[in-house]
Protein backbone atom coordinates (compact mmCIF):
# COMPACT_ATOMS: atom_id res chain seq x y z
CA UNK A 1 0.00 0.00 0.00
CA UNK A 2 3.11 2.37 0.75
CA UNK A 3 4.58 1.87 -2.23
CA UNK A 4 1.69 2.35 -4.22
CA UNK A 5 1.02 5.95 -3.04
CA UNK A 6 4.81 6.47 -3.54
CA UNK A 7 4.61 5.50 -6.98
CA UNK A 8 1.15 7.70 -7.51
CA UNK A 9 3.23 10.72 -5.57
CA UNK A 10 5.94 10.56 -8.01
CA UNK A 11 3.83 9.72 -11.01
CA UNK A 12 1.71 13.03 -9.91
CA UNK A 13 5.38 15.02 -9.35
CA UNK A 14 6.24 13.91 -12.77
CA UNK A 15 2.95 15.01 -14.33
CA UNK A 16 3.33 18.34 -12.80
CA UNK A 17 6.44 18.80 -13.44
CA UNK A 18 6.20 18.13 -17.17
CA UNK A 19 2.91 20.60 -17.58
CA UNK A 20 5.02 23.14 -15.80
CA UNK A 21 8.08 22.94 -18.26
CA UNK A 22 5.01 22.73 -20.93
CA UNK A 23 3.50 26.01 -19.86
CA UNK A 24 6.89 27.48 -19.07
CA UNK A 25 7.71 26.61 -22.84
CA UNK A 26 4.81 28.37 -24.08
CA UNK A 27 5.16 31.62 -22.01
CA UNK A 28 8.18 31.47 -23.64
CA UNK A 29 7.19 31.16 -26.92
CA UNK A 30 4.37 33.78 -26.26
CA UNK A 31 6.79 36.28 -25.35
CA UNK A 32 9.30 35.63 -28.08
CA UNK A 33 9.15 36.94 -31.08
CA UNK A 34 6.35 36.22 -33.61
CA UNK A 35 6.71 33.75 -36.01
CA UNK A 36 5.91 30.36 -37.82
CA UNK A 37 6.53 27.12 -39.41
CA UNK A 38 6.68 27.43 -43.76
CA UNK A 39 7.93 25.06 -46.63
CA UNK A 40 10.16 26.54 -48.71
CA UNK A 41 8.97 27.69 -52.37
CA UNK A 42 10.95 28.39 -56.00
CA UNK A 43 9.87 30.79 -58.44
CA UNK A 44 7.93 28.08 -60.75
CA UNK A 45 7.51 28.61 -64.59
CA UNK A 46 5.83 26.54 -66.67
CA UNK A 47 7.11 25.86 -70.51
CA UNK A 48 3.84 25.31 -72.54
CA UNK A 49 3.79 24.52 -76.37
CA UNK A 50 2.01 27.01 -78.68
CA UNK A 51 1.60 24.81 -81.37
CA UNK A 52 0.03 21.20 -82.11
CA UNK A 53 3.32 18.77 -82.64
CA UNK A 54 4.41 15.62 -81.45
CA UNK A 55 7.72 15.63 -79.69
CA UNK A 56 10.83 15.04 -81.49
CA UNK A 57 13.82 15.15 -78.58
CA UNK A 58 14.58 15.95 -75.14
CA UNK A 59 17.69 17.78 -75.10
CA UNK A 60 17.69 17.93 -70.87
CA UNK A 61 16.73 15.87 -67.76
CA UNK A 62 14.43 16.34 -64.99
CA UNK A 63 16.65 17.92 -62.14
CA UNK A 64 19.15 19.27 -64.40
CA UNK A 65 20.03 22.95 -64.02
CA UNK A 66 19.68 24.93 -66.95
CA UNK A 67 20.40 28.93 -68.06
CA UNK A 68 18.40 31.01 -69.44
CA UNK A 69 17.76 29.96 -72.98
CA UNK A 70 18.98 26.49 -73.08
CA UNK A 71 17.16 24.50 -75.16
CA UNK A 72 14.92 21.88 -73.40
CA UNK A 73 12.58 20.43 -75.89
CA UNK A 74 12.02 19.90 -79.60
CA UNK A 75 8.87 19.56 -81.82
CA UNK A 76 7.84 18.10 -85.10
CA UNK A 77 8.54 21.49 -87.39
CA UNK A 78 7.65 19.55 -90.65
CA UNK A 79 4.34 21.38 -91.39
CA UNK A 80 5.16 24.73 -89.86
CA UNK A 81 8.37 24.78 -92.16
CA UNK A 82 6.58 23.89 -95.00
CA UNK A 83 4.13 26.77 -94.61
CA UNK A 84 7.30 28.99 -94.17
CA UNK A 85 8.50 27.80 -97.45
CA UNK A 86 5.54 28.84 -98.92
CA UNK A 87 4.79 32.12 -97.43
CA UNK A 88 7.97 33.03 -98.53
CA UNK A 89 7.49 31.94 -102.13
CA UNK A 90 3.99 34.13 -101.69
CA UNK A 91 6.24 36.67 -100.49
CA UNK A 92 8.78 36.81 -103.04
CA UNK A 93 5.62 36.84 -106.28
CA UNK A 94 4.01 39.48 -104.67
CA UNK A 95 7.16 41.42 -104.65
CA UNK A 96 7.49 40.60 -108.35
CA UNK A 97 4.38 41.88 -108.84
CA UNK A 98 4.79 45.13 -106.72
CA UNK A 99 7.93 45.86 -108.89
CA UNK A 100 6.08 45.38 -112.18
CA UNK A 101 2.61 47.60 -110.59
CA UNK A 102 5.14 50.09 -110.12
CA UNK A 103 6.77 50.39 -113.79
CA UNK A 104 3.16 50.27 -115.26
CA UNK A 105 2.89 52.82 -113.00
CA UNK A 106 5.70 55.09 -113.94
CA UNK A 107 5.32 54.28 -117.84
CA UNK A 108 1.49 55.18 -117.13
CA UNK A 109 2.76 58.60 -115.75
CA UNK A 110 5.31 58.89 -119.48
CA UNK A 111 2.16 58.77 -121.44
CA UNK A 112 0.11 61.03 -119.25
CA UNK A 113 2.78 63.79 -119.63
CA UNK A 114 3.24 62.68 -123.47
CA UNK A 115 -0.22 63.03 -124.35
CA UNK A 116 -0.72 66.31 -122.38
CA UNK A 117 2.51 68.12 -124.01
CA UNK A 118 0.66 66.96 -127.21
CA UNK A 119 -2.49 68.38 -126.50
CA UNK A 120 -0.35 71.55 -125.39
CA UNK A 121 1.37 71.56 -129.01
CA UNK A 122 -2.25 71.32 -131.10
CA UNK A 123 -3.50 74.26 -129.04
CA UNK A 124 -0.23 76.23 -130.85
CA UNK A 125 -0.85 74.53 -133.33
CA UNK A 126 -4.56 75.73 -133.95
CA UNK A 127 -3.66 78.99 -132.64
CA UNK A 128 -0.83 79.83 -135.29
CA UNK A 129 -3.40 78.02 -138.41
CA UNK A 130 -6.29 80.45 -137.14
CA UNK A 131 -3.41 83.60 -137.50
CA UNK A 132 -2.40 82.33 -140.90
CA UNK A 133 -5.78 81.33 -142.19
CA UNK A 134 -6.81 85.25 -141.15
CA UNK A 135 -3.87 86.97 -142.56
CA UNK A 136 -4.78 84.44 -145.75
CA UNK A 137 -8.69 85.40 -145.87
CA UNK A 138 -7.86 89.36 -144.91
CA UNK A 139 -5.00 88.88 -148.20
CA UNK A 140 -8.24 87.35 -150.18
CA UNK A 141 -10.64 90.15 -149.49
CA UNK A 142 -8.08 93.10 -150.39
CA UNK A 143 -7.27 91.32 -153.75
CA UNK A 144 -11.19 90.95 -154.42
CA UNK A 145 -11.90 94.59 -153.52
CA UNK A 146 -8.76 95.34 -155.89
CA UNK A 147 -11.47 94.44 -159.15
CA UNK A 148 -9.57 94.72 -162.14
CA UNK A 149 -6.03 96.11 -160.54
CA UNK A 150 -5.66 92.40 -159.94
CA UNK A 151 -5.54 88.87 -162.12
CA UNK A 152 -7.86 86.26 -161.37
CA UNK A 153 -5.37 83.93 -161.18
CA UNK A 154 -3.64 85.63 -158.31
CA UNK A 155 -6.96 85.92 -156.90
CA UNK A 156 -8.09 82.41 -157.14
CA UNK A 157 -4.72 81.46 -155.79
CA UNK A 158 -5.11 83.45 -152.66
CA UNK A 159 -8.91 82.19 -152.14
CA UNK A 160 -7.50 78.84 -152.33
CA UNK A 161 -5.08 79.63 -149.86
CA UNK A 162 -7.25 80.52 -147.48
CA UNK A 163 -9.78 77.83 -147.59
CA UNK A 164 -6.63 75.27 -147.53
CA UNK A 165 -5.68 77.19 -144.51
CA UNK A 166 -9.32 76.71 -142.86
CA UNK A 167 -9.13 73.11 -143.45
CA UNK A 168 -6.52 72.81 -141.60
CA UNK A 169 -7.75 74.45 -139.16
CA UNK A 170 -10.71 72.44 -138.95
CA UNK A 171 -8.55 69.31 -139.12
CA UNK A 172 -6.39 70.87 -135.90
CA UNK A 173 -9.21 71.29 -133.89
CA UNK A 174 -10.79 67.85 -134.18
CA UNK A 175 -7.26 66.19 -133.86
CA UNK A 176 -6.58 68.98 -130.56
CA UNK A 177 -10.22 67.56 -129.49
CA UNK A 178 -8.99 64.20 -129.82
CA UNK A 179 -5.47 64.96 -127.74
CA UNK A 180 -7.00 66.22 -125.14
CA UNK A 181 -9.49 62.78 -124.43
CA UNK A 182 -6.55 60.71 -124.71
CA UNK A 183 -4.91 63.38 -122.45
CA UNK A 184 -7.71 62.64 -119.84
CA UNK A 185 -7.64 58.84 -120.25
CA UNK A 186 -3.93 59.18 -120.31
CA UNK A 187 -4.90 60.77 -116.74
CA UNK A 188 -7.00 57.77 -115.44
CA UNK A 189 -4.68 55.13 -116.41
CA UNK A 190 -1.96 56.67 -114.81
CA UNK A 191 -4.12 57.06 -111.66
CA UNK A 192 -5.57 53.54 -111.69
CA UNK A 193 -1.72 52.52 -112.34
CA UNK A 194 -0.58 54.28 -108.98
CA UNK A 195 -3.70 52.41 -107.73
CA UNK A 196 -2.40 49.07 -108.87
CA UNK A 197 1.17 49.48 -107.34
CA UNK A 198 -0.56 50.74 -103.90
CA UNK A 199 -2.32 47.58 -104.02
CA UNK A 200 0.60 45.52 -104.96
CA UNK A 201 2.33 47.14 -102.58
CA UNK A 202 0.06 46.43 -99.97
CA UNK A 203 -0.08 42.90 -100.97
CA UNK A 204 3.59 43.07 -100.16
CA UNK A 205 3.03 44.34 -96.79
CA UNK A 206 0.83 41.57 -95.75
CA UNK A 207 2.72 38.77 -97.34
CA UNK A 208 5.50 40.42 -94.60
CA UNK A 209 3.27 40.17 -92.11
CA UNK A 210 2.66 36.25 -92.83
CA UNK A 211 5.77 35.54 -93.07
CA UNK A 212 6.47 36.75 -90.10
CA UNK A 213 3.60 34.99 -88.21
CA UNK A 214 5.41 31.84 -89.94
CA UNK A 215 8.63 32.28 -88.77
CA UNK A 216 7.18 32.59 -85.31
CA UNK A 217 5.50 29.23 -85.86
CA UNK A 218 8.68 27.93 -86.89
CA UNK A 219 10.14 28.94 -83.94
CA UNK A 220 7.87 27.50 -81.01
CA UNK A 221 9.24 24.08 -82.48
CA UNK A 222 11.64 24.69 -80.06
CA UNK A 223 10.85 25.31 -76.51
CA UNK A 224 13.70 27.29 -74.67
CA UNK A 225 14.42 28.16 -70.82
CA UNK A 226 12.51 31.29 -70.04
CA UNK A 227 14.84 31.78 -67.24
CA UNK A 228 18.01 30.15 -65.33
CA UNK A 229 16.84 27.82 -63.00
CA UNK A 230 16.39 23.50 -62.50
CA UNK A 231 14.31 21.55 -64.60
CA UNK A 232 11.53 20.05 -61.98
CA UNK A 233 9.84 18.11 -64.76
CA UNK A 234 9.57 17.91 -68.12
CA UNK A 235 5.77 16.16 -68.80
CA UNK A 236 5.99 14.89 -72.81
CA UNK A 237 8.73 11.86 -73.87
CA UNK A 238 9.25 12.30 -77.80
CA UNK A 239 6.70 10.57 -79.64
CA UNK A 240 4.02 12.25 -77.80
CA UNK A 241 1.60 15.23 -78.78
CA UNK A 242 2.07 18.50 -77.52
CA UNK A 243 -1.31 20.65 -77.28
CA UNK A 244 -1.50 24.33 -77.84
CA UNK A 245 -1.26 25.60 -74.03
CA UNK A 246 -0.17 22.34 -72.75
CA UNK A 247 2.80 22.14 -70.22
CA UNK A 248 5.78 20.90 -71.30
CA UNK A 249 8.09 21.59 -68.78
CA UNK A 250 8.79 22.93 -65.36
CA UNK A 251 11.47 25.15 -63.96
CA UNK A 252 11.92 26.46 -60.67
CA UNK A 253 14.44 29.09 -59.63
CA UNK A 254 15.91 27.80 -55.84
CA UNK A 255 18.12 31.38 -56.33
CA UNK A 256 15.40 33.32 -55.00
CA UNK A 257 13.49 30.93 -52.35
CA UNK A 258 10.93 32.61 -50.61
CA UNK A 259 8.22 30.53 -47.67
CA UNK A 260 4.86 30.95 -46.41
CA UNK A 261 3.85 31.23 -42.75
CA UNK A 262 0.27 32.27 -41.41
CA UNK A 263 0.06 34.56 -37.81
CA UNK A 264 -2.84 34.40 -35.57
CA UNK A 265 -5.06 37.97 -35.44
CA UNK A 266 -3.43 38.54 -32.32
CA UNK A 267 0.39 38.73 -33.80
CA UNK A 268 -0.94 40.22 -37.12
CA UNK A 269 0.83 43.82 -35.51
CA UNK A 270 4.48 42.27 -35.44
CA UNK A 271 4.69 42.00 -39.19
CA UNK A 272 5.04 44.25 -41.69
CA UNK A 273 6.60 44.43 -45.49
CA UNK A 274 10.51 45.13 -45.31
CA UNK A 275 10.53 43.49 -41.61
CA UNK A 276 13.55 41.48 -40.87
CA UNK A 277 13.28 37.82 -40.36
CA UNK A 278 15.58 34.47 -39.49
CA UNK A 279 14.92 30.80 -41.23
CA UNK A 280 16.38 28.32 -39.70
CA UNK A 281 16.20 24.71 -41.85
CA UNK A 282 16.17 20.90 -40.14
CA UNK A 283 18.66 20.24 -42.71
CA UNK A 284 21.21 23.12 -41.13
CA UNK A 285 20.53 23.11 -37.25
CA UNK A 286 23.21 24.82 -36.73
CA UNK A 287 22.56 27.51 -38.95
CA UNK A 288 20.53 31.03 -39.92
CA UNK A 289 19.42 32.46 -43.01
CA UNK A 290 18.28 35.99 -43.22
CA UNK A 291 14.93 37.03 -44.80
CA UNK A 292 12.80 39.57 -45.40
CA UNK A 293 9.03 39.80 -45.28
CA UNK A 294 7.72 40.77 -48.94
CA UNK A 295 4.08 40.60 -47.80
CA UNK A 296 1.58 40.72 -45.44
CA UNK A 297 -2.24 39.22 -46.50
CA UNK A 298 -4.73 41.98 -46.07
CA UNK A 299 -7.68 39.18 -45.82
CA UNK A 300 -7.78 36.44 -43.47
CA UNK A 301 -6.35 32.89 -44.77
CA UNK A 302 -9.23 31.20 -42.54
CA UNK A 303 -12.37 32.55 -41.85
CA UNK A 304 -15.19 31.42 -39.54
CA UNK A 305 -18.64 32.36 -40.25
CA UNK A 306 -19.17 34.99 -37.44
CA UNK A 307 -16.28 36.60 -35.20
CA UNK A 308 -18.41 37.69 -32.17
CA UNK A 309 -16.14 35.71 -29.71
CA UNK A 310 -12.46 36.16 -28.87
CA UNK A 311 -12.09 32.47 -29.51
CA UNK A 312 -13.05 33.15 -32.99
CA UNK A 313 -10.82 35.92 -33.41
CA UNK A 314 -8.33 34.29 -32.16
CA UNK A 315 -8.50 31.21 -35.25
CA UNK A 316 -7.74 34.28 -37.84
CA UNK A 317 -4.66 33.35 -39.60
CA UNK A 318 -3.29 35.83 -41.95
CA UNK A 319 -0.61 34.74 -44.66
CA UNK A 320 2.86 36.31 -44.46
CA UNK A 321 5.61 35.78 -46.90
CA UNK A 322 9.22 36.02 -46.56
CA UNK A 323 12.38 36.06 -49.42
CA UNK A 324 14.95 33.69 -47.68
CA UNK A 325 19.10 34.77 -48.56
CA UNK A 326 20.15 31.73 -48.87
CA UNK A 327 23.48 30.41 -51.67
CA UNK A 328 22.08 28.84 -54.18
CA UNK A 329 21.28 25.29 -53.93
CA UNK A 330 21.02 24.89 -50.16
CA UNK A 331 17.13 25.35 -49.55
CA UNK A 332 14.89 23.25 -51.52
CA UNK A 333 11.59 23.39 -52.50
CA UNK A 334 9.47 21.30 -49.94
CA UNK A 335 11.93 21.94 -47.17
CA UNK A 336 9.87 22.41 -44.05
CA UNK A 337 11.65 25.52 -41.88
CA UNK A 338 11.13 27.92 -38.76
CA UNK A 339 10.39 31.69 -39.49
CA UNK A 340 10.92 34.09 -36.36
CA UNK A 341 10.33 38.26 -37.11
CA UNK A 342 12.56 40.65 -35.39
CA UNK A 343 11.72 42.46 -32.52
CA UNK A 344 8.66 45.24 -33.02
CA UNK A 345 10.88 47.55 -31.73
CA UNK A 346 13.06 47.74 -34.68
CA UNK A 347 9.70 49.02 -36.59
CA UNK A 348 10.07 52.58 -34.89
CA UNK A 349 14.11 52.43 -36.31
CA UNK A 350 13.13 51.50 -39.36
CA UNK A 351 10.36 54.13 -39.61
CA UNK A 352 12.40 56.86 -38.01
CA UNK A 353 15.04 56.42 -41.11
Amino acid sequence: MRRAVVLFVVLVGALGALLGFRILRDRRAAEGPSGGSGVVEGTAVDVRARINARVVARHVEEGARVDKGALLVTLDCTEQEAGLAETEARLAMARAQADAARAGALAAGRNSEAVAAQATGSQAQIASLADQQGLAQRQADRMEKLGTATTEAALDHARAQAASLEQQLTAARHSSTAAGRQARAAVEQERASQQQAESARRSVEAAEATLRRARISVSECELHAPMSGTVETLVLEPGELALPGAVVARLVDTRRPKATFYLPNAELASAWPGQEATVRADAYPDRTFPARVVTVAREAAFTPRNVQTRSDRDRLVYPVEVHIDAPDGLLLPGMPVEISLSDASTRAVAEQR
